[in-house]
């Protein structure tokens, strides 16, 4: 990387530090390798031509991201699991910790690349979309109540090549007819639901609170209002032996495991993210 590229990028880090951004640097480098057209990893070898940088833009960026709005929502895009996905305010962004669960159901398609999936809640379709990208057999439904955020979710589906292999139902599971929309004998059930609870919402990051859809945050009073809706749908959607995948908030794992041990499933494991909290919780009928 050339003096001029390093100065511009260490001027816009120290800016974004200096306005208590997190992660300053590294997200100077992915506003750069926006503005260049090229891949973060290959940002040292992108032309540094002042001429091809457009100023204009960089400072619309940066007075954006100063705002404390996300940057992906600034960009349009995020980068999740393998792949890259569009995304909005209309849908919540996807996060690390949401790819334990990805991982998880990955390694069941590895042995049954074939399997029927369903995604509930799918926003911008990253759970779904990077399991049918990493398994081509497999076929998927994704269910959002949001018709915004399933036109986001299909424009990733054709970005990846698996449109084919989806179909987006707009709905919610409170629906009296959610049963009959979705169908029925699916191998895998994938969710990240709301699970924050009401009273929480306010004491979330002024990042979260103004830019992701409250719809896909809020929980109810407890945080666990949409996973008894959940269970109470379960054995008309899952197969014999399927599994279901749910991403859980901090503390919640025991009380989810509960709802749906009550529903008849029995629980296979639970992981942690990253930060050690227990983040993902499997579970068979």
């Amino acid at each position: 990387m050339d003096s001029y590229l390093n100065q511009q990028i260490d001027e816009t880090a120290s800016i974004l530090k200096e306005a208590g951004i997190e992660d300053a640097c590294l997200e100077a480098r992915i506003i750069f390798a926006h503005l260049l057209g090229c891949e973060i990893g290959n940002l040292s070898f992108c032309s540094s031509d002042p001429e091809l940088l457009n100023e204009d833009k960089l400072k619309e960026i940066v007075s954006a991201r100063l705002s404390h709005r996300p940057l992906d929502k600034i960009l349009g895009i995020k980068g999740f699991y393998k792949y890259d996905f569009k995304v909005s305010e209309d849908v919540l962004s996807p996060r690390p910790d949401t790819e334990v669960l990805v991982e998880a159901a990955s390694k069941y398609l590895k042995q049954n690349p074939e399997s029927k999936i369903l995604d509930l809640g799918t926003g911008s379709g990253c759970i779904i979309l990077s399991l049918l990208s990493d398994y081509p057999q497999a076929k998927g439904v994704a269910l959002d109540v949001s018709r915004k955020a399933l036109e986001i979710a299909k424009m990733n589906a054709y970005q990846l090549g698996v449109d084919k292999q989806v179909t987006f139902v707009e709905g919610s599971w409170f629906d009296k007819d959610v049963v009959s929309k979705l169908g029925r004998n699916f191998d895998i059930i994938v969710s990240n639901p709301p699970y924050i609870p009401s009273s929480d919402i306010s004491k979330l990051e002024k990042e979260v609170r103004e830019h992701d859809p409250l719809r896909a945050l809020d929980g109810g009073e407890d945080g666990l209002r949409d996973y008894r809706q959940i269970s109470f749908l379960i054995h008309d959607l899952l197969i014999e032996n399927g599994l279901l995948f749910l991403e859980v908030g901090i503390y919640q794992s025991a009380e989810v495991v509960k709802i749906f041990e009550k529903a008849g499933l029995e629980l296979v494991k639970i992981l942690k993210d990253l930060g050690g909290i227990e983040r993902c919780v499997i579970l068979k009928k």
